[in-house]
């Protein structure tokens, strides 16, 4: 085989990869794309040809539901909680998974471990017991109460993610510091927390996702309107009986829209930590 057919042969595998890689994109795409467009057509132009083009465009359906999910109110709630959740999840999970990665104690791996376990233990198991605990001490349909059982929930994942990055790092580095006279919270905040800003990213993405789109806890937990998030008062709009796409898919977009900007902003840092974790040993 001569070395132009050996070049057009690959050029025609690079471009059916392509061609395929693009129609996958797009078979991801389409629903939200399709959700999109629905949310700016008029209610008549979608019960006329739900799938044909649009043939006017209106900003009304977002108004509608903007105003039926009291959406400046359910975003704040929602950030809220995420940003306070997340916060002490990096401080928490931090300073628990050093030592773990660092001390070499027989007691250190059982106590990786029965955090390890943590990350398998559902929610649904542990509501009713947590209902009866929040009930008990002054924290249902609370903010704060919400925080705290997202923190506890989320806290195995947190040392599961920074223990095994943590015991990448050289520990040679923090020996340094203490040579130079750095105490433990100098050295830790100094030289260890801005190591940690890949995997960091990594964690507020993965974090970000399941607490945004969670219903159940928030559903449970907060019965004023005035506390509930985003998706419970999305959830609100879904009527068994009729479907109303003009209101569900304005209704969806928005409440996804600033997890999309989220995402947007740490994406280079979640690039960095999979990058990171690829080359770790």
């Amino acid at each position: 085989m001569s070395a132009n057919s050996v070049a057009l042969a690959r050029r025609v595998r690079q471009g059916a990869g392509t061609l395929i890689l693009v129609l996958v994109t797009f078979g991801f795409l389409w629903p939200f794309l399709f959700a999109v467009v629905t949310s700016f057509r008029p209610t008549s132009d979608v019960y006329n040809d739900p799938l044909g083009i649009p043939t006017r465009l209106t900003l009304d359906n977002f108004i509608s539901a903007a105003v039926e999910l009291n959406y400046v109110q359910s975003v704040f709630n929602t950030v809220l909680i995420l940003v306070c959740t997340c916060v002490l999840l990096v401080l928490f999970g931090a300073l628990a998974s050093h030592p773990l990665a660092r001390l070499t104690r027989s007691w250190t791996p059982w106590v990786y471990r029965l955090f390890i376990l943590g990350t398998s233990l559902p929610i649904f198991v542990t509501l009713a017991p947590l209902y009866l605990l929040m009930r008990d001490i002054g924290l249902l349909n609370t903010q704060l109460g919400v925080i705290l059982i997202y923190t506890a929930t989320y806290l195995p994942i947190t040392i599961f993610f920074y223990t095994s990055f943590i015991r990448g790092i050289p520990a040679e580095l923090e020996e340094a510091a203490a040579i130079d006279g750095a105490g433990f919270l100098r050295t830790f905040l100094l030289i260890v927390m801005p190591l940690l800003r890949p995997i960091t990213g990594t964690l507020l993405i993965y974090v970000s996702l399941h607490i945004w789109n969670d219903l159940v806890v928030p559903l449970v937990f907060l019965r004023d309107p005035n506390l509930r998030t985003v998706m419970v008062n999305a959830y609100a709009l879904v009527n068994p009986n009729t479907v109303e796409p003009t209101m569900l898919f304005p209704a969806a977009v928005l409440g996804v829209l600033p997890l999309l900007i989220v995402f947007a902003i740490l994406q280079r840092q979640v690039v960095e930590g999979i990058t990171a974790g690829a080359v770790k040993s």
